[in-house]
């Protein structure tokens, strides 16, 4: 039997930008994001995970994609969501905090992590992916 986890990343669009970090581990972009509470939900687990990796609060519109990372056994939840306070900071888990273009977003982030972006942005309906943890499968 092989289990599971179930992480939340949000990807937050305001005038055109989204926000973003350089995770503090390994330097990559990504949409903020992390692990899902076993008591949490989904939308909870997405506002805390933005606001303790970006210090912005956040609202979610809707559930933008599923995706796994076929490697490692990780199942991503990530919402299209909208900034309603809070001020950019990094944590211990991003060194930088950014607000990046679309194509800032391509350029910066590998493959399996910036089609989350660019879901969000362009589909209504959620697609479903896997990848091996840079490229789609």
């Amino acid at each position: 039997m092989s289990l599971h986890s179930v992480s939340v990343a949000g990807v937050v669009r305001e005038d055109g930008r989204i926000l973003v970090i350089r995770r503090a581990d390994n330097g990559a972009w990504e949409a903020p994001g992390g692990v899902l509470e076993l008591d949490e939900r989904p939308e909870d687990g997405v506002c805390r995970e933005v606001l303790e990796e970006t210090g912005v609060k956040v609202h979610p519109v809707r559930l933008s994609g599923v995706y796994k990372n076929m490697g490692r056994g990780i199942i991503a939840l990530v919402f299209l969501c909208r900034p309603v306070g809070g001020e950019e900071q990094t944590s211990p888990e991003s060194a930088e905090v950014r607000w990046l273009t679309r194509e800032e977003v391509r350029d910066r982030m590998t493959e399996a992590y910036s089609v989350r972006v660019l879901d969000a942005l362009d589909h209504h309906a959620a697609p479903v992916r896997a990848h091996d943890g840079r490229r789609l499968v």
